[in-house]
């Protein structure tokens, strides 16, 4: 099956072939050459390649050409590799379309993580709601409702707290284990792996707060 979604975009049969070689290649653990049944290896650099093909076939285009031209209301779906959003205007849209996506995924040898998949409503507060509304996270953000400066409630994004967790413990694991190394190397080290963090979560918004002070990181 998936074979036959890259020919839909794939003439070149020699690289078709050598897709069709890299998704039985072994790959080697320890002494151990472990060759898969089926799909692509662990840790294969095809795995995501194709990975984002198969499910560009299975939701993208399905939820483009079936699903939107039936709903009521507006929609929209945003994916990153196996992450997905689905924001609906109609909570019976997002009713109708919960009931079909898992039985969609099982059509083509996919299931939707039970812990991970969850429907809820993520609308605006009302005046005199200071709970903020419900929160989710998505790529390393807890996407939520803040005022802006003219009191007007808006979308924001925050550094998810697990994540910001695992990078300030990363951050002194580094410097425990490069305790001896130069002043000027771990100044360098350092400030590479500051700007990773900073330039990935960086969006407008995440400047305060959890996102930097008070984290144990330096200010943005």
């Amino acid at each position: 099956m998936l074979m036959e979604m890259l020919r839909d975009r794939i003439a070149d049969e020699s690289l078709m072939r050598l897709v069709g070689k890299c998704l039985h290649v072994g790959v080697l653990d320890g002494e151990s050459v472990l060759e898969p049944d089926e799909g692509t290896a662990q840790g294969s650099s095809l795995s995501p390649l194709l990975g984002n093909i198969y499910l560009h076939h299975v939701l993208d285009v399905w939820f483009q050409r079936e699903v939107q031209a039936r709903l009521r209301g507006r929609s929209a779906l945003v994916r990153y590799a196996d992450d997905f959003v689905i924001c609906f205007q109609r909570e019976d849209d997002a009713e109708r379309v919960w009931n079909v996506l898992g039985k969609r995924f099982q059509k083509y040898g996919l299931t939707l993580h039970p812990k991970k998949t969850r429907r809820f409503p993520f609308r605006r507060p009302r005046d005199g709601d200071d709970q903020g509304g419900a929160t989710f996270d998505f790529l390393g953000f807890t996407s939520y409702w803040r005022r802006n400066r003219t009191g007007m409630r808006r979308v924001a994004f925050r550094t998810r707290g697990a994540r910001l967790r695992r990078a300030i413990n990363a951050a002194s694991e580094w410097c425990r284990r490069h305790l001896h190394d130069s002043i000027e190397e771990q100044h360098l080290a350092l400030k590479r792996k500051l700007n990773g963090h900073y330039n990935y979560f960086g969006v407008n918004g995440n400047d305060s707060d959890r996102a930097c002070h008070g984290s144990g990181l330096p200010s943005c």
